[in-house]
């Protein structure tokens, strides 16, 4: 394997921006430094830090401030927020669904109709502007292509006895890709099935983790052959990270079509943030035209359909997802069912097991 640059920290891989950006690796605590002056702080749901490493600079020098990231699994950055309500530290908010939905029933999120929203179709935004795709993604799964030299094709294959002991996946609790577990399966099976097939599934499983982005370093370490993931993770990580793996879509049944669906990065401004004219500016910065235009960099679509998704790394991700069969998700139907989801993964799955649920950090 190659060697990278990448700080382990809860969540995905955190790659080490440049010394502007500030990074709060831990969530044990949820203490923070005091907001410097003239700085605008961003928590973000991981697997974007090589967009932010390419274009923050450019915003820093032209607004004279600096951008403090705060970088953790996704449903981790909205439960900060949370705990944050009355005095909140931060003024922009990047993570996945559900969470984002989470944030705005929570009342964490200002509305702001940015007026570079208006190239995000209404399906990809909230009606009231408390958010919209930032960018756009597909959930998947990856394996080990060194190690796993016949693809699983369908979801039973994971059952496989050759599997056993070499399956991991995020906590549904605080990853939004390990949400997205239940939410394709239960499209997929639905509930009662999903649920029998996941307490199967954990006979295979070697723990599970508080991010996702750990589960790639993994995979390419030889500790697990098969994860959960998404495309411009997965994609980003294989191609700019040095690591060894491949993302797979899964299909229901043999013989079916791969399937997954949409899980994109929302981005929304947090209320009563500390600043919140550059936390606008900052929402203006990443949804414009000439940023959106890098999104394809980082195997990342546009969340604007006005700009293409272009160049070899779009390709890349044209590639990987032909053939897939795209499921539609009822984001509020997922939020009313997601706390009984996840009370049930606990109690119907995980029981009495012992199985680590947290691992935030690959064994040494």
């Amino acid at each position: 394997m190659k060697k990278t640059n990448h700080v382990r920290t809860t969540g995905r891989i955190v790659r080490k921006l440049l010394p502007a950006l500030a990074v709060a690796a831990a969530f044990g605590s949820l203490a923070m430094p005091a907001q410097a002056a003239g700085s605008v702080v961003l928590y973000t749901a991981d697997g974007l830090e090589n967009l932010y490493k390419d274009v923050l600079p450019a915003f820093e020098k032209q607004e004279g401030v600096k951008v403090d990231i705060v970088t953790a699994g996704s449903g981790e950055v909205v439960n900060r927020a949370t705990v944050e309500k009355d005095s909140p530290k931060a003024d922009v908010l990047v993570t996945l669904p559900p969470f984002i939905q989470q944030a705005d029933q929570a009342g964490l999120l200002q509305p702001y109709q940015s007026a570079n929203y208006k190239g995000v179709p209404a399906i990809a935004k909230a009606s009231n502007g408390a958010w919209a795709t930032f960018v756009n993604n597909y959930f998947s799964f990856a394996i080990n292509p060194d190690v796993v030299k016949s693809e699983p094709k369908t979801f039973a294959d994971l059952l496989q006895p050759d599997y056993s002991g070499k399956v991991a996946y995020s906590n549904p609790a605080t990853a939004g890709d390990g949400m997205a577990v239940i939410i394709l399966t239960t499209s997929l099976m639905g509930e009662d099935k999903a649920f029998d097939y996941l307490k199967k599934l954990e006979q295979s499983a070697k723990f599970h983790t508080k991010g996702t982005g750990y589960l790639d370093v993994l995979l390419s370490r030889n500790e697990i052959s098969v994860a959960n993931g998404d495309l411009q993770m997965d994609l980003d990580d294989a191609a700019n990270g040095g690591l060894t793996l491949k993302p797979i879509f899964l299909a229901a049944a043999p013989g079916g079509k791969p399937t997954t669906f949409q899980l994109p990065y929302a981005i929304a401004l947090i209320k009563n943030g500390p600043n919140q004219t550059e936390g606008k500016k900052l929402i203006d910065y990443l949804m414009s035209k000439d940023v959106q235009a890098k999104v394809p960099d980082i195997f990342g679509i546009p969340g604007r359909t006005d700009v293409p998704l272009a160049g070899k790394n779009g390709e890349a991700v044209k590639q990987a997802i032909a053939g897939v069969k795209l499921v539609p998700v009822d984001w509020n139907q997922v939020m009313a069912k997601k706390a009984d989801w996840t009370t049930r993964w606990k109690n119907d799955v995980i029981g009495n097991s012992g199985k680590q649920l947290d691992v935030v950090k690959p064994a040494q």
